[in-house]
């Protein structure tokens, strides 16, 4: 098996995304993979590409979204061409904003992508053009543009590719096996996302895309529905105080975990126990 390079990409912890544009790329950088996503798009030339398990051939174009730490490279002898990259950090899924209903798609199409997402577009396609643009605009409105791009793809007909080979699969099924059981066992105190990510040797954006593409679920909220399940049990079968089992479950402060616990239960944690008490009578 050939080494997979681990790959440092220049985007600083302020920049929400970077755009690399090149004429007459060299393709001459060896296989690796990152901890971002990845828009590649390469026009004007042919050649074949790996991605993941993966390997196929293009021709003419080629617009590729890369999930983070999915070893990928290209490989063209044509130097009459043009490379157009865009990476950005899977820290994006956490922000507030991309939780709106605005951004629905794009949060579905980030999710979605295990491995790669292949478009099937044409040169004078709108999105390609937006592509291309993004590299001559500067400040707020390369912003508007990145989140464009992004909306555009989402729209746009896409496959699947870059295939998992059962030694990745397998790897990935043990991570998840191990945060699920680490965070079974510890979630009793306060557990920070760091600790978790640093488990299994991944940043905190990449740890967050990893989880959610395995649950369909933020690691926070996993965290909390598996306090508040132990917290319906402790309610059900203990005489334990509501305060004692909030600090129990690994909450720290009452008024948190009475929040948490009625958008789970639509009521709070008195009135759950009011109602076991009546259904058992």
């Amino acid at each position: 098996m050939r080494e997979i390079q681990q790959e440092i990409t220049p985007i600083a912890k302020d920049d929400l995304f970077i755009v690399l544009d090149h004429d007459n790329a060299k393709f001459d950088y060896p296989i690796h993979c990152h901890s971002e996503f990845e828009i590649n798009l390469v026009l004007h030339t042919s050649g074949s590409r790996i991605i993941g398990s993966t390997k196929g051939d293009f021709t003419d174009i080629d617009l590729i979204l890369v999930a983070p730490y999915i070893p990928h490279v290209w490989k063209s002898e044509l130097t009459e061409n043009r490379v157009v990259t865009i990476q950005f950090s899977g820290e994006m899924l956490n922000f507030p904003i991309i939780l709106t209903k605005q951004f629905h798609n794009i949060r579905e199409l980030l999710t979605s992508v295990e491995s790669a997402a292949r478009f099937k577009v044409s040169e004078n396609d709108e999105i390609v053009s937006e592509i291309l643009s993004l590299s001559a605009i500067k400040g707020f409105r390369s912003t508007t543009r990145f989140l464009e791009i992004l909306d555009s793809l989402a729209g746009t007909p896409h496959e699947m590719t870059g295939g998992i080979n059962d030694e990745m699969r397998q790897s990935k099924s043990r991570r998840i096996a191990k945060v699920l059981a680490y965070t079974e066992k510890n979630m009793g105190r306060p557990i920070k996302l760091s600790e978790v990510s640093n488990l299994i040797n991944m940043s905190d954006s990449a740890f967050s895309h990893f989880f959610r593409q395995h649950t369909a679920l933020s690691y926070v909220t996993y965290l909390n529905g598996m306090r508040i399940t132990k917290a319906c049990r402790l309610l059900e079968n203990t005489m334990m105080s509501v305060s004692e089992i909030c600090y129990e479950c690994g909450f720290n402060n009452k008024s948190n975990f009475n929040r948490i616990f009625f958008k789970a239960k639509k009521m709070t944690p008195t009135d759950y126990r009011k109602y076991i008490d009546r259904i058992l009578v």
